[in-house]
């Protein structure tokens, strides 16, 4: 029996939570919906397999676990996959005491702790997921065995936020409390299509239509597009807690991948966390597992030793 399915199960507060998969067959066979409060908060992720190591997988923002998808069931042999919906978003409900991300990992920490991975967690992570991944493995080190990100910069050593906000119009514009919630609401799927193009620029449709359909509907779920607006509130908490982190850099074995066009960049703040940092450019847009999957999935598989 694994660990897993010893935890009761929850009833979900998110009644739409598998809108997306109850017609997936593939998925259906393989994983399962779950729901396990912590502290105040709900959490949603999604579980499959039985293997002896632990995969855990974290989403960025706008996304939700579904952007794994397209590789999940690839992950499976020899691991049990944990796609987690990052604390305030998808399908998890309630109320986050606070979203930096030192906090935010606070909450994923302690779900992996109720599940029973304590220690020789494999832990993957994109965008915004990537600062919580961070801020996770940073405080409880001895509870991960590798650490792989995906295209977002980790400010606080060598690379700053300063350095980053002009990258792109949506750091400074999604920090808009309230003006970035009250412009998007009603309008969630034409701004999600929007973003997703801007931050693939040249890519028609770097996020399918059925990821778009699912993804608009969580971030119309009340209070998840506030949360992904307190999430840029956070950076200049987030870069205080990263530097104080950065004073006893990462030695666990940690990968970094991003498109091209930002690579060196991004790659010399994530040398600042963790100095013996591997890393590799991606042909691709930003939404890399969508649009890359294959490489990112070979990405993966060789940096956590899959066996062929």
């Amino acid at each position: 029996m694994t660990t897993h399915a010893l935890l009761a199960p929850e009833a979900p507060l998110s009644q739409g939570y598998d809108a997306a998969t109850r017609e997936d067959h593939q998925f259906n066979e393989h994983f399962e919906h779950r729901f396990t409060t912590i502290d105040d908060l709900q959490m949603h992720y999604v579980v499959g397999g039985d293997g002896p190591r632990p995969i855990v997988l974290l989403h960025g923002f706008p996304e939700t676990w579904y952007a794994y998808r397209p590789i999940m069931a690839d992950l499976l042999p020899g691991h049990t996959v944990i796609a987690i919906d990052l604390p305030g978003f998808g399908d998890s409900s309630g109320s986050v005491t606070s979203h930096d991300k030192a906090t935010l990992a606070r909450y994923v920490h302690r779900l992996l702790d109720k599940l029973g991975y304590t220690s020789g967690v494999q832990l993957a992570a994109h965008d915004a997921g990537g600062a919580v991944a961070y801020a996770l493995v940073a405080q409880w080190r001895e509870q991960f065995s590798g650490l792989l990100m995906m295209d977002f910069p980790v400010t606080g050593g060598e690379l700053t936020y300063e350095q980053v906000k002009p990258l792109s119009y949506h750091f400074s514009f999604h920090s808009q409390e309230p003006l970035f919630e009250q412009l998007v609401a009603g309008r969630e799927r034409l701004y999600l299509e929007y973003f997703y193009r801007a931050n693939s620029p040249g890519v028609e449709e770097p996020v399918p239509s059925h990821a778009v359909d699912e993804y608009t509907r969580t971030y119309s779920r009340p209070g998840v597009m506030h949360n992904g607006s307190r999430l840029y509130q956070a950076w200049t908490q987030d870069e205080e807690d990263n530097r104080r982190f950065m004073s006893d850099p990462l030695a666990l074995p940690v990968h970094f991948i991003a498109q091209a066009r930002l690579f060196k960049g991004l790659f010399a703040g994530i040398r600042s966390a963790a100095p013996h940092a591997t890393g590799a450019a991606v042909d691709s847009g930003h939404w890399m597992v969508h649009e890359a999957p294959d490489r990112v999935l070979h990405e993966i598989k060789a940096f956590f030793d899959y066996e062929d």
